[in-house]
């Protein structure tokens, strides 16, 4: 077999089934841990009206941890949706309105990701995308009725925080936890080789 030939298979970017088992199994773990981020959220809420807003990042983590470790398209819509499914497994008080929330959550991370063409994989980026997952639990948001009679200035300074905590959260956070793992060699089993690699091997 030709160089290019490998180089082009093991750097496929269709999801094999060990992709989406890995992107189960991490979103499993972050549902759990969405599920006890209640108890966090809930302490910010006494501090200011809203105040509530500065840890919502947390909710999206998922779409954007995964979709570092894995680097492929699709992951963190899968990402978002398995870890809501954990919650409501878990007894959550929003029940089937998660549902809707990460659907439109993972695609608002999946669409930053896809405007990269999935080849940026930075802090910056993953803030973007958390800023994108933020905007898709907007939509929600007023569906639901839960912002209608707010006026204009909370409106602004509550998706203001949300996306600042999503950006710290989603993005920087998430990176530093992704680049901790990648020391630890894990994430070789997870990527497909870079063709830059094989390049080396001819040097």
């Amino acid at each position: 077999m030709k160089m290019s030939e490998v180089v082009q298979k093991r750097t496929g970017r269709g999801l094999k089934l060990s992709d989406v088992l890995v992107t189960v199994l991490v979103s499993l773990v972050l549902g759990v841990v969405y599920h006890f981020w209640s108890s966090v959220y809930n302490l910010f809420s006494p501090l200011f009206f809203q105040a509530d807003e500065l840890v919502y990042g947390m909710w999206f983590l998922a779409a954007t941890l995964v979709f570092l470790l894995i680097r492929k398209p699709g992951v963190a819509l899968i990402a978002e949706i398995a870890a809501a499914h954990v919650e409501i497994l878990f007894g959550s008080e929003w029940g089937v309105q998660l549902v809707l929330y990460s659907v439109l959550q993972g695609l608002g991370a999946e669409l930053v990701f896809a405007a990269f063409r999935y080849r940026k994989f930075s802090g910056s980026v993953a803030a973007l995308a958390g800023i994108g997952a933020a905007v898709g639990s907007v939509i929600p948001d007023f569906f639901y009725g839960y912002v209608q009679d707010y006026e204009p200035w909370l409106l602004t300074a509550k998706y203001a925080m949300r996306a600042v905590s999503s950006a710290l959260i989603c993005g920087y956070f998430a990176y530093a936890v992704v680049k901790a793992v990648e020391a630890t060699g894990v994430t070789t089993l997870l990527r497909p080789v870079d063709p830059k690699d094989y390049a080396a091997l001819n040097d």
